[in-house]
């Protein structure tokens, strides 16, 4: 019967797993680390507690699209206070944590991180199912939104769990990993595996969505002369689909690569010389997430800088949102090329809309 070191400190398995790599982060390198972490950190409480107030200010944000949104942000908020928690208890703190200690440690992160991904697969899904629908919005209800977002931290509280449940080397020391001492290797294979196939569902589904935007649009451009705009989409949308599955092969891949290299006993990798550093681009996946699906939304950023600044215009930007309702502009652009080009791109046309119609008047 194997032997069981729960109350042990973590000093005992990162000396059993020979990961001797910890002192490391002391002098230019921790302070390097922990300057980069706190200053992305503040950028993701910041920006993130702004897109949240935006939706919940706004009322043309009050879609199923724009709930969603306001979830991812809540998960990188949630990503941000995993990341102080990490600063405060890595480097030579690492030695001194208990093993409940270093559980939760790991857990705030894998569940933050999960939340992140499984909101955006969600979103995914959600732009997959309006678009071909030629919808700009889906036709989810609140309750089933709210049923979303609740099964989103479901999920990922409970990977975030399973390690803690059970699926560790405690009682097996010849099954730790070296990257994190009292996780099994196979939970790592695990790990990394499935969110390398999360991520190829989100490709798919975006390429269909393109594949489908162009065949729509091509099909418009042989009946009508077409406009700049409508030509135009393909490439916008093709640059948005670029920016964000690039941005997540940058932040994810070398972690989860590096995870499965670990999970599968890779002795000869150099994997604890790349670490902190792979940890520091997923953390960057928090800090380009509002970027990229908020900045780039006109009515979202004209949202936020009116907070910020605490306009004065605030309050007749309300009046005129309330004489002229967003669904009437909705409806009348339902077969244009703008049309898909908005509601995918950007999620609503009803700012964009607005905006045109003031213009003209």
């Amino acid at each position: 019967m194997n032997e069981c070191y729960y109350d042990k400190r973590m000093d005992f398995f990162y000396n059993k797993t020979n990961t001797d790599t910890v002192d490391d982060w002391t002098g230019p390198k921790l302070i390097v680390v922990l300057c980069f972490g706190t200053f992305f950190c503040l950028f993701i409480f910041i920006s993130n507690s702004l897109v949240i107030a935006a939706v919940v200010k706004n009322k043309r944000f009050h879609f199923p699209f724009y709930y969603l949104l306001a979830n991812l942000a809540a998960a990188d908020f949630f990503a941000g206070i995993a990341y102080v928690f990490l600063m405060f208890n890595t480097g030579p703190v690492s030695k001194t944590l208990t093993v409940n200690r270093w559980f939760l440690r790991q857990g705030l992160l894998d569940t933050s991180l999960t939340a992140s991904l499984v909101n955006l697969l969600v979103i995914a899904v959600e732009r997959h199912m309006s678009i071909m629908r030629m919808k700009i919005h889906s036709n989810l209800t609140k309750k089933r939104v709210t049923f979303l977002i609740i099964s989103i931290w479901a999920i990922a509280i409970f990977m975030g769990a399973v390690p803690t449940l059970g699926w560790n080397c405690l009682c097996d020391i010849t099954a730790c990993s070296s990257l994190a001492p009292i996780y099994s290797r196979s939970y790592l294979v695990f790990w990394s595996v499935l969110n390398l196939v999360v991520f190829f569902i989100m490709v798919v589904v975006y390429i269909r969505i393109y594949m489908y935007v162009q065949r729509k649009t091509n099909v418009l451009s042989s009946h009508t002369s077409g406009s700049i705009s409508r030509r135009r989409t393909p490439v916008k949308l093709m640059k948005t689909v670029m920016t964000l599955l690039g941005a997540f092969v940058v932040c994810w891949t070398p972690g989860l690569v590096v995870l499965l290299l670990d999970g599968l006993n890779c002795t000869y990798c150099g994997i604890q010389n790349v670490k902190r550093w792979f940890l520091l681009l997923a953390l960057m996946n928090s800090v380009m997430n509002p970027i990229i699906y908020s900045y780039k939304d006109d009515e979202m950023w004209s949202t936020m800088k009116r907070m910020i600044c605490c306009s004065s215009e605030e309050k007749s930007q309300d009046r005129r949102s309330s004489r002229v309702p967003s669904t009437v502009l909705c409806r009348s652009t339902d077969t244009s090329g703008q049309y898909i080009e908005d509601g995918i791109i950007q999620g609503t046309i009803c700012g964009k809309g607005d905006l045109g119609d003031k213009g003209n008047s």
